[in-house]
């Protein structure tokens, strides 16, 4: 365990998205094969390119992931795309399509899992410019966000602030803290002070905001 002021490793803060091919969760994509222009970041999409598959919902919004150049081809056309992970909130289809809300309403830009779950899963941990597709209760693709701030420390230092940005009850840390323990303790897992904790900031990309 690590001393209570100690925070075990702080993944710096970043703005601009990581290079692409970096070693993360989601799988390296080759460059593409031709440039394409990308839209107006302001400009919503049209009604008809609303899609309900992964695949096509990352088509549409990797044009608004800041890759420049469209570098997610592997072969003939957008086609063979490879979408970054996909995952949905919780552990019910209500709270998966309630904290999705929350971030579909501007009031939800964090999330906390525990670094024992990646290292059973042998997982890497997130990194700050990873993308990844929030899905809702039945799977279907929702948004598009990319990490900016990811953070390992023990659930004790988790701040107010921190907690504020989950946007969940009434955004205190008792809360936080409270619901946390809570959640956990359903999926076996006996919280303490030191329990390591994966803190994540987010931003939402698609749709635009």
């Amino acid at each position: 365990m690590k001393d209570e002021d100690e925070v075990v490793s702080v993944i710096e803060e970043i703005e601009d998205p990581a290079p692409p091919g970096e070693e993360g969760s989601a799988p390296p994509v080759p460059r593409a094969k031709a440039v394409v222009e990308a839209p107006d970041a302001n400009e919503p999409p049209a009604p008809e390119e609303s899609v309900t598959d992964l695949q096509g919902f990352w088509e549409l919004a990797q044009r608004y992931a800041d890759l420049g150049t469209i570098n997610a081809i592997m072969g003939e056309g957008w086609g063979e795309a490879v979408p970054p992970p996909a995952w949905s909130f919780g552990d019910t289809p209500e709270m998966a399509d309630e904290l999705l809300g929350l971030v579909l309403e501007g009031k939800k830009t964090a999330t906390s899992s525990l670094r024992r779950d990646y290292e059973r899963a042998n997982e890497p941990l997130p990194k700050p410019g990873e993308l990844s597709i929030i899905l809702d209760s039945e799977g279907i693709p929702r948004v598009l966000v990319r990490d900016t701030q990811v953070l390992v420390l023990p659930f004790h230092s988790v701040t107010e602030e921190q907690a504020a940005a989950e946007g969940e009850g009434d955004l205190t840390l008792t809360y936080w803290r409270e619901g946390h323990i809570a959640f956990w303790k359903k999926a076996g897992v006996t919280i303490d002070r030191d329990t390591q904790v994966v803190y994540e900031q987010f931003e939402v990309l698609y749709p635009k905001m």
